[in-house]
């Protein structure tokens, strides 16, 4: 437990068995009435951000994650499949928690997991993939070129701007964070 005043931007907090991330938290005074903390908060399961506000010295539950290991699989209906490389168990996460990471996913990547109380509550890609480039938009035409790149479909179907001398079956070095090319591999 911690005080409303202790709230600090990154930790995370659980308000009615809901976990939420903290994004902001300042102390407002007012002139007539006690001072409080507004916070705003983004839901770990949904990523939805909500803002609300806590009274000075309010007991608020902190929660702390542990991190581990977990490998992609592969997708299995609506959810995706991973092995907890610590424990060797399968782990079935939701689509709404694996959310845009989907489009740098292939079967061997190895993620970070969030866990609290053996639920899955985020996932963090390695900063740097490489994936095969398997179709270059507008081939059909000839090469499809603007400001000097062109628009390559990966492996993993995500779309990124490459330089021209990028051609079907090369390996290219992605940053997942900003989805940007960073070399031919």
């Amino acid at each position: 437990m911690v005080l409303s005043n202790q709230i600090s931007v990154g930790m995370i907090i659980s308000i009615n068995k809901k976990l939420y991330k903290v994004e902001s938290a300042i102390k407002v005074n007012v002139p007539k009435g006690a001072p409080f903390i507004k916070t705003t908060l983004r839901e770990l399961s949904s990523g939805k951000t909500v803002e609300k506000s806590f009274k000075m010295n309010q007991a608020i539950e902190d929660v702390t994650l542990t991190e581990r290991p977990v490998e992609y699989l592969y997708l299995e209906g609506k959810d995706y499949l991973f092995l907890d490389t610590k424990t060797l168990e399968q782990v079935l996460i939701p689509s709404q928690i694996v959310g845009d990471l989907v489009n740098y996913l292939k079967e061997g990547v190895e993620l970070k997991a969030a866990y609290h109380e053996e639920a899955v509550f985020s996932l963090e890609l390695p900063q740097f993939l490489e994936l095969m480039v398997s179709r270059l938009e507008g081939d059909e035409d000839g090469p499809l070129v603007t400001n000097g790149s062109r628009v390559a479909i990966l492996e993993t179907g995500a779309k990124i701007e490459v330089p021209p001398f990028i051609e079907i079956g090369d390996i290219i070095k992605v940053d997942t964070k900003t989805g940007e090319y960073i070399q031919r591999v």
